[in-house]
């Protein structure tokens, strides 16, 4: 599903990734752990062509996402799901209308917004918080939200970057949990961390990064 083939990136005094190759299937559940600075942010941004490879090339299955015109990467954004360390909820917007806000702007109807809303905060365990708004959620709450906003489109591909950065022991735990329950449905993950409790929990496959490198691929997190 994702190949990334000899990638490099410079930036002026820095190299963040260096001749980086690893290939996710389809329905894999994949941890990228590594310290602040070690390239995981970078690795991902590449997936959604936010950032450009200085040297090598990143495939969506077949496709060369760096070389797509800007119509075409907008379709190909639409297929994939981002969940943030900090959120990015919309404030002013229930729970309801954060995730109808994200259907809207794929261009679903009225009707679907109405049926799939509901299902999808029950997915995650907020099916009771649905005219919450955002300050008035626990920080658990806001990323379980957030993780429904990124799936409510049904992508094939959810990138969470850092997750559970902000959240404490219990929380991470939910959060961690929802991800699997998505995994287990199909849906390919890839979680980028620094914390080895959550990949531990996973137990799925790891990529370890230092200074831009990959130096260790192993089949389940807690045989690190």
């Amino acid at each position: 599903m994702i190949y990334f083939n000899n990638v490099s990136k410079n930036y002026k005094d820095s190299r963040a990734l260096d001749d980086v190759t690893f290939t996710v299937t389809a329905g894999e559940f994949v941890s990228i752990v590594g310290h602040s600075g070690a390239g995981k942010t970078t690795l991902t941004k590449m997936i959604l062509a936010d950032e450009n490879p200085t040297e090598g090339t990143v495939f969506f299955e077949s496709i060369n996402v760096h070389k797509l015109r800007n119509s075409d990467l907008t379709k190909l954004r639409r297929r994939i799901g981002v969940v943030f360390q900090d959120f990015k909820l919309l404030s002013n917007k229930t729970a309801y209308e954060n995730i109808a806000f994200a259907m809207e702007a794929a261009g679903k109807t009225d009707e679907e917004i109405a049926n799939d809303v509901p299902h999808v905060l029950e997915l995650v365990d907020l099916g009771n918080k649905i005219l919450h708004f955002p300050n008035q959620l626990s920080g658990g709450e806001q990323q379980r939200l957030a993780i429904a906003r990124a799936i409510i489109n049904q992508p094939e591909l959810i990138i969470a970057d850092e997750p559970t950065g902000n959240l404490d022991p219990i929380n991470t735990h939910e959060v961690v949990q929802i991800l699997k329950k998505i995994n287990d449905l199909g849906t390919t993950i890839i979680l980028t961390t620094h914390n080895r409790g959550v990949i531990d929990s996973v137990g799925k496959r790891v990529i370890t990064m230092e200074n831009g490198k990959i130096v260790r691929d192993s089949k389940e997190g807690n045989r690190l």
